[in-house]
């Protein structure tokens, strides 16, 4: 839904409301004929955006009260297309451009964070309803007719569904932003609210490049699909935080070492339990991290991605400052023997000998480029942990 401020653009690319509905469906809407658009796809967007089209972008931006250099930035930023001056925006976009621009002026937020704020919330956005319209409705609209076209079942569910679909979207993400919440009030000072100290972990299908000469397209796509599913179920329900995902691999984070192991050993044990999937292979590493936009960034996620690339099969393989910490924490033994003497004593001052849930196995160091020499360590659980 982006302008240009020139009045050149593409038409019918920007996704805009529709015109009024049509009497019915047989009768041929004039704004759809001169614009060439179908006439039940407009009735569905009109249906989802709740508004008629009455704006161009130049008369939106002046009835917000901003400029048009910063309607065009904001719009840019949402992803919508260049509609030139088409009269295809509603009362909703002239509202959003008016809240933008109000905390802007109020001095909540600066222009860039506003331009942020458009662009994480439509990057976010536009794959869950990129997801929604593919995947979701995809299996519920076929015509139970011949001669039905899919727009046509389309509607009334739509119709049915937008309601309670909206209601639960605001719902995850007030959870998801009082979880966030939480997570910056226990952050020890304000830099680390940005530069923070996190375990970054890589889950990596083994040999997904030759699968996918081998197998169809909707064998892939659901290999990827449970591929993707089994590790965000696995990431969230041992208290860690899926970043994204990217087909044959996924990134998580924890704050926690101790749980950023837990969750790559039971991504490990799932995928051999189960035949269908490829072997998998695990990369973590522990260090100073940079978030932007709900993403990573930095030297230690770039460890991550080198272990997962070096790491054996069915394997975990974590970088020293990670090793270090689960030792620091007790989570694991520097080594056996150090195991084997800690038992010793225990049962010689008739204590319980300690605990640990993983094992550490240091492997040869190697170089790697645009990191050094790294010294990997293998990751395993410990025997007799279940």
């Amino acid at each position: 839904m982006t302008v240009d401020d020139t009045g050149s653009g593409t038409d019918g690319d920007g996704r805009m409301d529709p015109p009024p509905l049509s009497p019915s469906p047989d009768q041929e809407d004039p704004l759809a004929a001169d614009s060439g658009e179908d006439p039940l796809a407009l009735r569905l967007e009109q249906l989802i955006l709740g508004a008629e089209r009455r704006y161009t972008p130049f008369q939106a931006a002046r009835s917000a009260g901003v400029s048009m250099e910063l309607a065009s930035r904001f719009w840019r930023a949402m992803g919508f297309a260049d509609i030139g001056q088409a009269k295809a925006l509603t009362e909703a976009d002239v509202l959003a451009l008016r809240r933008l621009a109000g905390l802007v002026e109020a001095g909540l937020l600066s222009e860039a964070m506003a331009v942020q704020v458009a662009r994480s919330t439509g990057q976010t956005t536009a794959r869950l309803a990129e997801w929604q319209m593919d995947s979701f409705l995809e299996g519920l609209t076929e015509p139970p007719e011949p001669g039905m076209t899919r727009t046509e079942v389309t509607y009334p569910i739509v119709e049915l569904l937008l309601p309670e679909l909206e209601e639960f979207l605001v719902y995850v993400w007030r959870r998801q932003l009082a979880a966030s919440a939480g997570r910056v009030i226990q952050t020890a000072d304000d830099e680390e609210m940005v530069d923070r100290r996190l375990a970054v972990g890589f889950a990596d299908l083994v040999g997904f490049t030759r699968l996918t000469r081998r197998m169809e397209e909707e064998e892939l796509g659901e290999l990827v699909e449970a591929f993707e599913t089994t590790c965000a179920d696995l990431v969230a329900a041992n208290g860690g935080r899926l970043i994204k995902t990217l087909g044959d691999e996924v990134l998580y984070a924890a704050d926690d070492p101790g749980v950023a192991a837990e969750i790559a050993l039971r991504l490990i044990e799932t995928m051999a339990n189960d035949e269908t999937m490829p072997e998998l292979r695990v990369g973590i590493a522990f260090g100073t991290v940079t978030t932007r936009m709900g993403d990573v960034f930095g030297t230690t996620v770039n460890l991550a991605s080198r272990l997962t690339s070096i790491a054996p099969r069915d394997a975990v393989l974590v970088d020293s400052a990670f090793a270090e910490d689960l030792i620091r924490n007790g989570e694991a033994p520097a080594s056996e023997a150090e195991a084997a003497e800690a038992a010793a004593a225990a049962e010689k001052e008739g204590e319980d000998p300690p605990t640990y849930r993983f094992a550490l196995q240091p492997m040869w160091q190697r170089p790697v480029r645009g990191l050094g020499v790294i010294e990997p360590w293998l990751l395993t659980r410990r025997s007799g942990t279940p």
